[in-house]
């Protein structure tokens, strides 16, 4: 059956702020405390969905989760009612309190690692939770994060869910921000490419010095094994250690790919003349063909030009309106604003590249909180079963689309502040847009507060 990619963004929720709570990522450290705009952040969001959907992309919507978390905080041991148990984390331990309110679940490209029907050994589409267990405030996700994948991706014929993986350090997991598919087709086998930052049970391996490594090359592994895929079809490379410790938290700060197309720093891994021998080898093993590897050179773009702007955290579409298997790349609108970033786009797309396009887009909300594009979106290839079994009300479309902005104008503040996490008033207006939202898109309870 004719097969697709989709892409499913992660919808801002109400209470995004700027907590600076990632280690290691620049632009959420460097804005930490500053006021945000939390209406402004998913407008932008939903207008990238738009967007893509009108140029024939499938655009699906997830949502946001609860925050402030209070079963975390009453499993720390904060009591009362809900406004009680929010007035004293704030005054005790305002840290916790801010940890438990973060925004970053709308960058879903950590939410999960998705493996299509193609390629698993059951003909399912397999979904695994991140455990984000290097980072409190994501380790306290996957759960809910489960419960929405499987209310989006209901059907036990098409869609298999599996648990995260268990959660320690052995196993960090960060999900599809360090994954990548290639394929001739969507719908045939293809290479699923793992990239690691460390190894959990070999000590003498290769680390970076400053920053963690969040993702082991024995997550990556058990997650292929969960997924049913075979041997030969999947690719495990090391990320440069240099440039972890340079601020590339994740893979796809760094490289990314669609398709029979690589796209990455010179600096990107560990071993990149063995790494493109092995994904050329098993694209071969599978009947895919040839590779193109775009690799962009440092004296260019630096690692801390990437960083800045976020040039390879882009998404590479296979558009409907391109012909020849020329793709359009997705990027922030900071790419235009570095010299550097924005010389290399023009020369690239000047070149016989298999890049043809460059679609800019502002997202300054969730740049200024440390993601760009390619962070606010899970990809997932559907076949044309699997995409009529997926929860329609998920999907954009133009009912959807205003929809959505007019809840986001009934229920976002235009402003808010680290104080205002302390204010209970913001949690009830919380509850009150989730519930709405879960009605919209019909998820049923998916939130601990409904349950």
């Amino acid at each position: 059956m004719d097969a697709r990619e989709a892409n499913f963004d992660g919808l801002v929720g109400p209470t995004h702020n700027y907590g600076g709570l990632s280690y290691g990522n620049m632009a959420s450290s460097s804005n930490s405390a500053r006021p945000s705009n939390p209406k402004q952040a998913a407008q932008q969001g939903l207008q990238k969905m738009k967007s893509l959907h009108d140029m024939g992309m499938i655009q699906g919507v997830l949502a946001p989760q609860s925050r402030p978390d209070l079963y975390t905080l009453r499993r720390l041991g904060f009591t009362g009612n809900d406004s009680q148990v929010i007035e004293q984390t704030a005054k005790k331990d305002p840290a916790i309190l801010a940890s438990c309110y973060s925004a970053s679940s709308m960058w879903t490209a950590n939410a999960a690692t998705v493996s299509p029907s193609s390629d698993s050994s059951d003909g399912r589409l397999h979904f695994t939770p991140a455990n984000l267990v290097n980072r409190f405030h994501r380790s306290i996700e996957h759960q809910t994060t489960g419960r929405i994948l499987q209310a989006t991706f209901a059907n036990p014929e098409h869609f298999a869910h599996h648990q995260a993986l268990p959660s320690s350090d052995h196993f960090g997991d960060e999900g599809a921000a360090n994954h990548t598919r290639f394929c001739q087709e969507y719908g045939k086998a293809g290479v699923e490419f793992f990239v690691y930052g460390q190894h959990a049970f070999n000590g003498q391996a290769p680390k970076p010095a400053k920053y963690p490594a969040r993702q082991s090359l024995e997550a990556s592994q058990a997650v292929a094994r969960l997924h049913g895929l075979k041997n030969e079809q999947v690719v495990f490379a090391q990320q440069n250690p240099e440039v972890i410790d340079a601020g590339v938290f994740h893979n796809d700060v760094i490289a990314v790919g669609n398709g029979n197309v690589s796209f990455y720093h010179q600096l990107a891994f560990l071993n990149t003349q063995e790494v493109n021998h092995n994904l050329q080898q098993a694209m071969s093993n599978m009947g895919n063909g040839e590779m193109h590897f775009i690799e962009v050179p440092a004296n260019q773009v630096t690692v801390q030009d990437a960083v800045k702007s976020y040039l390879f955290n882009s998404q590479l579409l296979s558009l409907p309106h391109l012909n020849d298997g020329k793709m359009g790349i997705v990027v922030p609108q900071e790419c235009r604003e570095n010299a550097n970033v924005s010389a290399y786009l023009d020369q690239l797309i000047a070149s016989d590249s298999a890049i043809d396009e460059v679609l800019v887009f502002d997202l300054k909300q969730s740049m200024s909180n440390g993601g760009g594009p390619a962070c606010l979106r899970l990809r997932v290839v559907l076949n044309e079963a699997e995409q009529d079994a997926v929860n329609p009300a998920c999907i954009m479309n133009s009912i959807l689309f205003p929809r959505l902005m007019e809840w986001t104008e009934k229920h976002y503040r235009d402003l808010l502040s680290e104080a205002d996490l302390a204010d209970p008033q913001l949690l009830t207006e919380s509850h009150s847009a989730l519930d709405e939202l879960t009605q919209i898109l019909r998820l049923g309870s998916v939130y601990d507060f409904q349950r």
